[in-house]
């Protein structure tokens, strides 16, 4: 199934080499999926503008992953697709 890795840079519960692994486990297994860092976040992100953008991410991975058209979607690559 399709998976979307939004990733803290500063996570220490989960360290964002973890985050790399998964994304690469799938790539090589051709699944559809987007890996997204965030400078300034651990586990659990606090800024604002980055809660934003991963929930407009969110909706942009949907969309290409059930090929609908989001208006003003924000830009996002999805390997495999």
């Amino acid at each position: 199934c399709p998976i979307l890795l939004l990733q803290g840079v500063e996570d220490k519960v989960v360290p964002p080499n973890q985050a790399e692994m998964m994304y690469n486990a799938l790539l090589k297994k051709g699944i559809p999926t987007c890996l997204k860092l965030y400078e300034g976040e651990q586990h659990g992100f606090r800024k604002a503008e980055n809660i934003q953008d991963a929930i407009d991410s969110e909706l942009a991975f949907y969309g290409k992953v059930f090929g609908m058209d989001i208006p003003e979607a924000v830009e996002l690559k999805v390997d495999n697709i």
